[in-house]
């Protein structure tokens, strides 16, 4: 099983970023997939997850409106695009294959001026 990240950077806040998770090993489009995220100090949190075939998405509060998870199954890849990025939104996030309980290896994201 593996899991890759990439997309990650320093962006201005306003800015937008799109993160992608290449997935192998397994089969993606049977696996509910999750994005989470790591500030440093603080506790692993979910920012969102998408259902194996797409049609089910949940998010956190604080990136409602902001943030969107979509997957290709045929690509086998989850994507996170956020926009209207804030400081706060500065951690290391991760992908997470839900049914594999399985994690990426992380990327990150700075938010600053």
């Amino acid at each position: 099983v593996q899991l890759v990240e990439s997309g990650g950077g320093l962006v201005q806040p306003g800015g937008s970023l799109r993160l992608s998770c290449a997935a192998s090993g397994f089969t993606f489009s049977s696996c509910n997939m999750r994005w989470y995220r790591q500030a440093p100090g603080k506790e692993r949190e979910l920012v969102a997850g998408i259902s194996s075939g797409g049609g089910f998405t949940n998010y956190a509060d604080s990136v409602k409106g902001r943030f969107t998870i979509s997957r290709d199954n045929a690509k086998n890849t989850v994507y996170l695009q956020m926009n209207s990025l804030k400081p706060e939104d500065t951690a290391v996030y991760y992908c997470y294959a839900a049914n594999m309980e399985y994690w990426g290896q992380g990327t990150q994201v700075t938010v600053s001026s």
